[in-house]
């Protein structure tokens, strides 16, 4: 017995080391770092200021916010229509085809994700494989210029999300009872008084998670508006890059973190509030 606590502990206090070293360490240096003045020439002067906090409220710091805005709440509707009717086929599927599509909705993350959008230049470029294919069937007439576009830069974003999405709502409609939408056909309700009325509001909790795991990472990722938006998109994640890589001002960048970070400890906590009332809801529907 003592074996088995002293195993458990031991475990336990390797996780919290892992996780506060690699984990809220960085965290805390980057929000530290947040309210220090810029300096050129080392990087930051050791003076508290929240001159990079007011500077974000700059009419061109915040075009690039809403920009972002834009963009990751387009890409997390499309992943939401596109996932979702895809998650609940899924989870209601009861043939062997079930765990294939399953496991074609896992495999692209056995490859990196940079590779996946250099191919998908391969695809909308110019002499690509889909105007290759439309000037064969003679749906246009001339190439489509989607590449280095805003349209090829939502294309890469709901490729590489789109996983993230159908996952937890997968995760989350498995486990509805079926039993309930039975009873609430059985008292004369359509299917759209099923789903609007028992349906999403059992799924919701899978919903707010697919629409966490999609929102921030499409702000916040640079490589996908880098690689096929070109320099004509610019996200939250280009300026943080830049501010780092580029201007070299570090205090900044890591204010831009930080607001990403607080937003995603918003979500959360929105997500935490939502999923427990939806614990609440089953547990009533259960008696």
């Amino acid at each position: 017995m003592k074996a088995d606590q002293l195993f458990k502990w031991v475990n336990i206090a390797s996780i919290w080391l892992w996780l506060s070293l690699f984990a809220l360490l960085p965290n805390l240096l980057v929000l530290f770092t947040s309210f220090l003045e810029n300096d050129p020439v080392k990087l930051m002067r050791w003076k508290f200021t929240l001159s990079n906090y007011l500077a974000l409220l700059d009419p061109l710091y915040f075009k690039v916010f809403w920009h972002s805005f834009c963009i990751a709440a387009l890409c997390t509707v499309i992943c939401l229509c596109l996932g979702y009717p895809f998650a609940y086929l899924l989870a209601r599927l009861k043939s062997h085809y079930k765990n294939l599509l399953l496991f074609l909705v896992i495999i692209p993350f056995w490859t990196s994700s940079l590779i996946r959008t250099y191919a998908i230049i391969s695809i909308l470029k110019a002499k690509g494989l889909l105007n290759t294919v439309l000037l064969s069937l003679g749906l246009i007439h001339q190439p489509l210029a989607i590449l280095y576009t805003s349209t090829a830069v939502m294309i890469g974003l709901v490729y590489s999300l789109l996983p993230f999405m159908i996952l937890p709502l997968y995760a989350n409609i498995e486990k509805l009872d079926i039993r309930l939408i039975d009873a609430a056909r059985d008292l004369g309700a359509n299917t759209t008084v099923i789903f609007a009325r028992v349906i999403l509001p059992l799924t919701l909790p899978g919903i707010v998670g697919g629409i966490i795991l999609v929102f921030l990472p499409a702000m916040s990722m640079f490589y996908i508006p880098d690689i096929l938006g070109g320099a004509k998109s610019l996200l939250v994640g280009n300026l943080v890059q830049n501010e780092f890589l580029a201007a070299h001002n570090w205090p900044l960048g890591s204010a831009v973190s930080m607001v990403l970070t607080f937003s995603m400890g918003l979500l959360l906590l929105i997500y935490w509030r939502i999923n427990k009332t939806g614990q609440n809801n089953e547990s009533i529907s259960k008696l």
